[in-house]
């Protein structure tokens, strides 16, 4: 009997491993967004995803006589509730302006540095603006104004 409760633990402890090791091997790194270059970009707001893993921003940003729609990419919800963020921070139709790392393939897609809203407050993706994921270090950190 010993053994077969040493066996049944034994199988437990390897299946918790691998769920657990599967799961951070799906996380991906931010390798693919150029953190050295970022650009700024502006626009209204088409969909605000608050969701695990990563919070997302669609936005339509004028392009000459086009309109590209870029997907900026943020933190988790509960890293950026720490920084100032919540569920409706953000709305269909806002207008926003975003300092972002954009993809390094030249599709319209990013990583965000930070954003300033409709309403003039500044957030960043994560903990104060300018610091978290995605933040070069030479950029400069920024507080959001008080409410």
């Amino acid at each position: 009997m010993p053994n077969t409760r040493r066996a049944r633990f034994t199988v437990t402890a390897i299946l918790a491993l691998v769920a657990g090791s599967t799961c951070l091997i799906a996380h991906h790194s931010f390798a693919m967004f150029d953190t050295a270059n970022p650009i700024t970009i502006s626009g209204v707001v088409t969909a605000f995803e608050w969701t695990n893993p990563h919070v997302y921003i669609e936005v339509d940003v004028a392009d000459g006589q086009a309109t590209k729609h870029w997907a900026i990419e943020l933190g988790s919800p509960s890293i950026l509730m720490r920084g100032g963020w919540k569920f409706n921070t953000i709305k269909k139709g806002d207008r926003i302006t975003a300092l972002v790392s954009p993809l390094r393939n030249g599709e319209p897609g990013s990583l965000l540095n930070r954003v300033t809203l409709a309403d003039g407050r500044v957030l960043g993706n994560g903990g104060p603006a300018g610091i978290g994921p995605g933040t070069p270090a030479s950029a400069p950190a920024t507080s959001a104004p008080p409410r």
